[in-house]
C-alpha cells in the first residue's frame, strides 16, 4: 500500500494541467515534467522498448515470458489533468481508516468532503483515502491509472512465475481537452487490443460511450437607436434565446442519465449585432444522434425563414462538427476483450459494473483508429474539482485486475470466453 501511495503522490504533485487554447502538443510544456519522469521510472523497473516522441507520447514493452503465441495487449492512461480546476501545488492528504464521517479538507476555508452529499464515500469506511487540501484538484484522473499500470508492470517484472504474453503500455498528453488519441500511433503500439485505466469506482467496465458533436451557432443582428428601433432593430441575443427555447427542455445534462442523450449549452456571448452560442450534442444511439443534429438544422432554417425578407440573408449560421463516436460499434465484434475483464474481476471478488460512459475517453477514438479499447476503473471519485479523492485499496484492486487480465490472456482464455476472434 505505501508503495502505491508514494508513487501516486510523486505524480500528482507535478502540475500537468492541459490547455485547450494552445495549439501545441502537449498543450502545456509542464506536461513534459511528468512525461520525462515516467520514462526514467519505466527504465528503472525493467521495461523494454521505451520511447517518448516529440509530442510526449510514451510507449514501453513488457516482453512475453511464455513460448506460446498469444495476443499482445495494452494498457493506457493519460498524464494531463483537467483545466477545469487548479492543478498546481497539489497537497494530497492521507485519511487512514476512514470512519464514515465528514472529512475537513480545509478548515480555514471551511471546505468539507461530506458523505451526506457525496454518498459514495460510505463505501470506503475503514479504508485509506487520498484527498485534496480543498484548494486544487487531486489528479487521480488519471494519475491513479498511471500508478496502477506502472505498479502492475513492476509486479510482473518481479514475479516471473506469473505467465503473460507481450504487454504494451502507453501514457498520453492532452486527454482532458479531447486530444489524447490524436497523435497516438496505433501501428507503433502494436497491440491487438488495449484498455484505458481511466474509470471511476471499483468494478467499472465501460465499452459504450456517447456519439458526440459540437455546435457553434452565430446570430446576426441590426443595432439601431432604441428610441427609433420600431420595425428596424434585430437583437441577436434575443434570437439566440429563441433558439435555445426551441431545444427540448428535459434533454439537458441535469435532466438525463444512463442512455439518455442531451443538448448542452455551455457558452453564450453576445451583443445586439452578433451573438455566438456554443453547445454540445450527445447520444449513445447513432440514429438519435443524427436526429439531434437534424433538429439544430431545422431550428436554424425556421428562424432564417422568418427573418428572410427583413434581413435579406441568413440571420443564423450553424456549424456542427462531429467529435467522436460510440466505441460499442468497434468493440462488439471482439467482445471477448470485455468478457476477459469481467472474468478477471469476478475471480478477484469484484462485481463488474458495466455501464455506458456519459462522455468519451481516449479509448473511443483509439477504437476507431483500429485499436479496440474498453475502459476499466482507476478508483477515483469527484474528478475535476476540490472534492476529488481516491481510496488506495481501489488502486490496489486495479493493479490486481491488470495482472489477472495478463494471466488470463496467456492461458488462452481470450479464446474460451465469448467468440473466437480468429473466426471473425
Amino acid at each position: 500500500m505505501q508503495h502505491i501511495i508514494d508513487r501516486f503522490i510523486s505524480y500528482v504533485t507535478i502540475d500537468t494541467e492541459s490547455d485547450s487554447s494552445s495549439e501545441s502538443t502537449p498543450s502545456t510544456h509542464k506536461q513534459w515534467d511528468l512525461a520525462n519522469k515516467l520514462v526514467e521510472e519505466l527504465k528503472q523497473i525493467g521495461l523494454e522498448d521505451i520511447t517518448i516522441d516529440d509530442k510526449a507520447y510514451i510507449m514501453a514493452t513488457l516482453p512475453s515470458n511464455i513460448t506460446e503465441e498469444v495476443p499482445t495487449i495494452g494498457f493506457i492512461s493519460h498524464f494531463d489533468t483537467s483545466p477545469d480546476f487548479c492543478g498546481a501545488n497539489v497537497k494530497p492528504q492521507i485519511v487512514s481508516n476512514y470512519d464514515g464521517k465528514d472529512i475537513v479538507l480545509n478548515a480555514e476555508q471551511n471546505i468539507v468532503l461530506s458523505p451526506s452529499y457525496f454518498k459514495d464515500l460510505l463505501q470506503y469506511k475503514g479504508q485509506t483515502l487520498i484527498t485534496t487540501d480543498g484548494t486544487t484538484l487531486l489528479g487521480a484522473d488519471d494519475k491513479a491509472g498511471i500508478t496502477e499500470i506502472v505498479t502492475a508492470m513492476e509486479f510482473l517484472v518481479n514475479h516471473p512465475e506469473i505467465k503473460h504474453g507481450k504487454i504494451r503500455i502507453a501514457f498520453t498528453p492532452d486527454e482532458e481537452i479531447g486530444r489524447g488519441a490524436h497523435h497516438f500511433d496505433v501501428d507503433k503500439f502494436g497491440a491487438d487490443w488495449a484498455y484505458t485505466m481511466d474509470g471511476s469506482q471499483v468494478g467499472e467496465l465501460e465499452y459504450e460511450n456517447f456519439n458526440a458533436a459540437g455546435a457553434k451557432i452565430t446570430f446576426k443582428g441590426k443595432s439601431v437607436h432604441p428610441g427609433y428601433a420600431k420595425g428596424k432593430m434585430i437583437n441577436s441575443m434575443l434570437i439566440a434565446n429563441e433558439f435555445i427555447n426551441e431545444l427540448p427542455k428535459d434533454e439537458t445534462p441535469q435532466e438525463t442519465k444512463g442512455y439518455e442523450g442531451f443538448f448542452h449549452v455551455h457558452h453564450l456571448t453576445g451583443s445586439i449585432e452578433e451573438t455566438v452560442l456554443e453547445l454540445i450534442i450527445r447520444d449513445h444511439n447513432k440514429l438519435k444522434f443524427e436526429k439531434r443534429k437534424e433538429l439544430i438544422a431545422k431550428i436554424t432554417k425556421k428562424i432564417n425563414r422568418r427573418f428572410a425578407k427583413k434581413f435579406g440573408e441568413d440571420i443564423v449560421i450553424a456549424e456542427v462538427k462531429d467529435q467522436y463516436y460510440n466505441m460499442k460499434e468497434k468493440v462488439l465484434p471482439v467482445k471477448h476483450i470485455v468478457f476477459i475483464v469481467e472474468k478477471a474481476m469476478r475471480e478477484l471478488g469484484i462485481r463488474p459494473l458495466i455501464k455506458p460512459i456519459r462522455g468519451g475517453t481516449d479509448g473511443c477514438q483509439l477504437s476507431y483508429k483500429g485499436l479496440p479499447c474498453p475502459n476499466i476503473f482507476a478508483g477515483g471519485h469527484n474528478f475535476h474539482g476540490k472534492y476529488e479523492y481516491v481510496p488506495v485499496e481501489s488502486m490496489q484492486k486495479a493493479v490486481e485486475v491488470i495482472v489477472r487480465i495478463a494471466e488470463l490472456t496467456a492461458k488462452g482464455d481470450y479464446l474460451k470466453i465469448g467468440e473466437n476472434p480468429k473466426k471473425k
